[in-house]
C-alpha cells in the first residue's frame, strides 16, 4: 500500500480533525503526521498494528531457526570448538592487543604545551 499526498498531514490539522483522520484509519488508511516539516508519528488502524506485530515476531523467530539450521549444519560439518577452548584463544587475543596498545602509549612522545 503506498502513501499518497492526502496521508500526509500536519500536527496542527491533524489535531483539529483528529476524529476525522481516526475514522480514515479505521478504515484503512495509514496517516502520516508531520512536525516543522518532518514525519513525526503515524496513525493506522489498531488492528493493522497488531498485525505489523506478528509479522515482526514471525521474522525473527525466523532468523532464529536459519541460524539454529546454520548451527546445526557447522555441528555435523565439524566446524565447532569446546567453549572454554573459544574463550581461553579470545580472552588471550584481547590481553595481547591490550599490551600492544599499552605499549604504543607508552612510546609516543610527549609533546609539551607552549603559551
Amino acid at each position: 500500500m503506498g502513501i499518497f499526498a492526502s496521508d500526509v498531514v500536519p500536527f496542527t490539522q491533524a489535531r483539529a480533525n483528529l476524529s476525522e483522520l481516526a475514522e480514515q484509519a479505521k478504515a484503512g488508511a495509514e496517516k502520516i503526521i508531520t512536525k516543522n516539516g518532518e514525519s513525526y508519528v503515524a496513525l493506522i488502524d489498531a488492528d493493522r498494528l497488531d498485525y505489523y506485530h506478528r509479522l515482526e515476531r514471525e521474522r525473527i523467530h525466523l532468523l532464529l531457526l536459519d541460524d539454529a539450521r546454520r548451527g546445526l549444519v557447522d555441528i555435523a560439518s565439524g566446524r565447532t570448538f569446546e567453549a572454554d577452548g573459544a574463550i581461553g584463544q579470545l580472552q588471550q587475543r584481547r590481553a595481547a592487543s591490550a599490551k600492544v596498545s599499552t605499549t604504543a602509549k607508552a612510546d609516543k612522545p610527549v609533546s609539551k604545551k607552549r603559551g
